[in-house]
């Protein structure tokens, strides 16, 4: 959905009048529709690059075509500028030319890494060309009508500040109509190319179908694990992602000519893509031939690419390791560590199976930076959720200057699950106290993401056996409040008990248990629905309907959360931690359970006075 629609000339006639108030309109759109006030910088976008394109779209004749401002692309909490919609002058089918506007008056090149560029103040960006050719495949893989052939899509990225021969370099990068670039000096053309995908015809209708289309699924990561490892481009990476994959592969290309070394850190809340960079990465590095492993902290998320990467090619499970298998490995023995879910670092490598030899107490991190030229860190620091895991930025970053290695770090913003609902992660994070500002009421987003709230557990089993039924997945999760028994001869144990209402955990190990899957595909396999997944078995991991069920280990007391040791029964945590950490942790775990889901999430609490409050909220 945009923030706001208006044909070209009533734009044109808003931004001529008074540019203020344009921006006062969109800036009260952005406020009811994120929750939070417009940033400086993106006002001034507005004010000062609106009113160049409403002037263009008038001196090119196109009137009556919809402008849609601040384009969200679904399924993503990104926004592409503007999208304009008309009517193909060629062929009378509905056309379409998404336009980022950028305020550069330079930019240089990135030696080894085409796609980016250095811009003063901003540092490194991805080129306008393929950011603008980007958006357009995504929509193409997400938008319905847009698969029809007969439907045009365009996109052009407009630098209207850039003049001379400034911007020569960056329009050479052109590939083809979904990736073009002008500038001030271009002007002229750029109103030629609009002409020639758009008429003077009304777009009112073409932005009704655009806005009316149903949206794709979003692809999931599991499904298309063993594609992308095996043949790429099955995900499209939008501007920071797109920004770590070619800056990781920079680095990776400057290591090998060099001999040097580099750490890059990429950060983001859940949902923001690590895990589809992390894949993209290792399935463009192994076809360059590059030695490249990809290594976790969690068994769950590893064997589980391990099996489906590794179906139709048993050779690629051996891609995927875990954080403590380098404890052993030599220095820069590979050219390439992708560290997936780094904030599960752990202090040591050493568990009650490591020989005596290996027992060195070295930390972690170090191992890791150590066994590859280029080590990824890929993380969370909202997702550690046992005693022991270390892994910050802070902490990579320290253990990298004392090795006397170069750091690169890119954060991304962008929000993938949670139906691309940035304002749900916020929510969240506010709800548990990870933001300040304490809890607020959800706001629903119009056919956007949906919060309920379930009066018993089996109102939430039903509620997701019916989406479920309509073809969704969905899955139960709840804090580790229960015991959590191995299997008994006819099946598995009703642990999880609330009043009447009886239902076990998904399988500790990795075989099946009857038709219960094994811990690993429970959130995958069909079968795992009718089980309750515990944070170390949900985490990594994603489907449409979510289901969270508060334990009494986190009750609402006051207008605090109060954390409660006592009702925990994961005793490793439990015992290890102090009352402080175990507060910072049990938090994180449920900020994990309740951003797995990428439709919806239905909640519910155990105790009454928690439940109270959902119900204030909900």
């Amino acid at each position: 959905m945009p923030l706001y629609r208006v044909p070209a000339a009533s734009l044109a006639a808003e931004a001529g009048q008074d540019p203020d108030t344009l921006v006062c309109r969109l800036g009260e759109a952005f406020l009811f529709a994120y929750g939070g006030a417009a940033g400086e910088g993106e006002r001034r976008a507005w004010a000062r690059s609106l009113p160049v394109l409403a002037s263009d779209l008038l001196a090119a004749g196109l009137d009556k075509v919809e402008v849609l401002i601040e384009y969200r692309l679904p399924q993503s909490s990104k926004r592409a500028d503007v999208v304009l919609c008309g009517v193909h002058p060629r062929t009378g089918e509905p056309s379409y030319v998404v336009v980022e506007l950028k305020q550069w008056t330079q930019a240089e090149e990135l030696a080894g890494a085409e796609d980016l560029c250095v811009v003063p103040g901003l540092g490194e960006q991805l080129h306008p060309v393929d950011q603008v050719g980007r958006y357009c495949r995504y929509l193409r893989d997400f938008v319905r009508i847009l698969d029809d052939d007969a439907v045009q899509l365009a996109g052009a990225a407009y630098l209207h500040n850039m003049t001379g021969a400034a911007g020569e370099w960056l329009a050479d990068r052109v590939a083809d109509d979904t990736g073009r670039l002008f500038t001030g000096s271009s002007r002229d053309d750029f109103q030629q190319f609009l002409a020639s995908r758009l008429s003077a015809a009304s777009g009112a209708r073409a932005a009704d179908t655009l806005l009316r289309s149903p949206v794709s699924p979003s692809r999931k990561l599991m499904d298309l694990a063993a594609d992308e490892v095996r043949d790429r481009e099955q995900f499209v990476l939008l501007d920071e992602q797109q920004v770590a994959f070619s800056l990781v592969n920079r680095a990776v290309h400057t290591a090998r000519e060099a001999n040097t070394k580099q750490v890059v850190i990429v950060s983001g809340g859940p949902g923001s893509g690590k895990s589809v960079i992390a894949l993209s990465l290792l399935g463009e590095l192994s076809r360059l031939h590059y030695p490249v492993v990809h290594a976790t902290g969690s068994r769950a998320f590893t064997l589980t690419l391990r099996k489906i990467v590794g179906e139709r090619a048993p050779r690629v499970k051996a891609l995927f390791k875990y954080f403590n298998d380098f404890a052993a490995a030599r220095k820069n023995e590979i050219d390439v560590l992708i560290c997936d879910e780094a904030h599960r670092i752990r202090e040591t490598s050493a568990s009650r199976f490591t020989k005596a030899e290996f027992r060195t107490g070295r930390p972690q991190v170090e191992e890791l930076i150590d066994v590859a030229r280029v080590p990824v860190f890929l993380l969370d620091e909202h997702q550690a959720v046992r005693p022991g895991e270390i892994g910050t930025i802070d902490a990579i970053e320290t253990a990298a200057a004392d090795a006397g290695i170069q750091t690169v770090r890119v954060d991304l913003d962008g929000q993938f699950r949670a139906g691309g609902s940035a304002a749900y992660d916020m929510w969240v994070r506010r709800l548990l106290g990870l933001e300040e500002g304490g809890p607020v009421p959800w706001e629903p987003e119009e056919d956007a993401y949906r919060v309920l709230l379930a009066e018993s557990p089996s109102e939430l089993e039903q509620w997701l056996g019916k989406y479920l039924e309509a073809g969704h997945g969905a899955r139960m999760t709840a804090g580790f409040c229960w015991q959590w028994s191995d299997p008994v001869a006819n099946g598995l144990v009703l642990d999880v008990q609330i009043g009447d209402w009886h239902r076990p955990w998904n399988v500790r190990g990795e075989r099946r248990v009857g038709d219960a899957p094994p811990s690993q595909l429970w959130a995958t396999d069909p079968h795992g629905f009718g089980q309750v997944g515990c944070v170390y078995t949900a985490q990594g991991f994603e489907y449409d309907w979510n289901g969270v069920i508060f334990g009494d280990d986190l009750v609402w007391r006051d207008g605090r959360w109060v954390s409660r040791p006592d009702r925990s029964a994961d005793r490793q945590v439990a015992r290890r931690a102090s009352p402080d950490e175990f507060h910072r942790l049990v938090r994180h775990v449920y900020k994990v359970l309740l951003t797995r889901g990428m439709v919806g999430t239905v909640l519910y609490s155990t105790d009454p006075e928690t439940q109270a409050m959902f119900r204030e909220l909900v």
